[in-house]
């Protein structure tokens, strides 16, 4: 593990932005991650993990700091059992699941990022969440400085959080284990309304595991969700904002607010979130009917020309371009709404 000094962190995110990092190591073993992370716990050493880097915000700043990049290799079948090493590339793995033929992350294709970072995030996508299929997350625990095995009840998921969102800086990734299905080469139900439409087919219908990864990587494709290098659209970290969840009350007072800025015959997107009542409704919606359109922005940091729910670098952005943005977008829809956003990507030295 050569360190690199002074390392650009940039070209490691898929946003293209921030500064150095005052040391880059890159590890390809699990026991280089925890020889690292050792190392800087030992030393006092500030430590920022980068797998993918599809869920960064690095200030222009950089990271005063150790950066340790995850590039580790291991992808093992066993049955419907599958282990991925933290560092697998994302959209790689879920096609080598349909090309064996199992079912329960298909509809995850397309996802930027690495294997380790889906359980942090509870990644979910078209109706699918890690969560449904995580059977165990193998991780370092910097606080009892051993490698432990969290089964799916520890982790804690919910939407997009889990045990290692909440205590970010205690865990960290090494190996991820699911348990998928052998439908005869057929998905999983499918459950999202849009995927179902696109498919031709009705809420919990199955279909061929690889059309269900075609028609997503399509859908995500039309919304600049896949990377692309030439796309100036993909030059995000994908959704930005979290769906927000309401409780029964909160939602009854946004109904009001809609119904006095778009009138009473606007129903937004309503989706139930568990016990209470609790609505979870749309990020996306929020925004646009804010006011911040496809494309908005004359800057060098701009919301997708594709999807409402991303900002994108343009080229020639800052860090400080993007939260600018962000933050015009999180002010604008709490005056029109009521609603404060809470920005998806984790922010390293700078804050929304």
């Amino acid at each position: 593990m050569q360190p690199l000094l002074d390392a650009p962190l940039a070209p490691l995110t898929t946003f293209r932005l921030g500064g150095p990092a005052t040391r880059l190591v890159t590890a390809t073993t699990d026991d280089e991650v925890v020889a690292a992370v050792r190392e800087a716990d030992a030393t006092g050493t500030p430590l920022l993990v980068v797998g993918g880097g599809s869920n960064l915000v690095i200030g222009d700043k950089g990271f005063d700091g150790t950066a340790l990049r995850i590039a580790t290799k291991g992808f093992a079948l066993d049955g419907t059992k599958l282990e991925l090493a933290a560092g697998e590339v994302w959209t790689d793995a879920v096609a080598r699941t349909v090309e064996a033929g199992l079912a329960g992350i298909e509809c995850l294709a397309g996802i930027p990022g690495s294997a380790g970072a889906t359980p942090i995030q509870n990644v979910g996508a078209y109706g699918q969440d890690v969560s449904a299929t995580v059977t165990e997350v193998v991780a370092y625990d910097r606080r009892t400085e051993e490698t432990v095995t969290l089964t799916n009840a520890e982790c804690a998921f919910s939407y997009r959080h889990s045990l290692f969102k909440e205590h970010p800086e205690r865990y960290v990734v090494l190996r991820v284990r699911f348990d998928l299905e052998d439908a005869d080469g057929l998905s999983a139900p499918i459950k999202y309304a849009e995927t179902a439409r696109a498919l031709g087919v009705g809420a919990g219908d199955r279909v061929p595991l690889a059309r269900a990864r075609e028609t997503v990587l399509r859908l995500r494709a039309g919304k600049g969700m896949v990377l692309d290098p030439e796309d100036h659209d993909t030059w995000s970290a994908g959704s930005f904002f979290t769906n927000p969840i309401l409780t029964a009350e909160e939602y009854e007072t946004f109904l009001a607010r809609v119904a006095g800025r778009l009138g009473a015959d606007v129903t937004p997107p309503a989706f139930p979130a568990g016990e209470d009542g609790a609505v979870k409704t749309s990020a996306a919606w929020l925004i646009d009917r804010a006011g911040f359109t496809k494309g908005y922005g004359s800057g060098p940091a701009r919301i997708s020309t594709k999807h409402t729910l991303a900002l994108t670098n343009r080229g020639e952005a800052t860090t400080e371009d993007l939260l600018a943005l962000a933050r015009e977008v999180v002010a604008g829809v709490h005056d029109a709404f009521g609603i404060t956003l809470v920005n998806e990507p984790v922010t390293v030295g700078v804050e929304l």
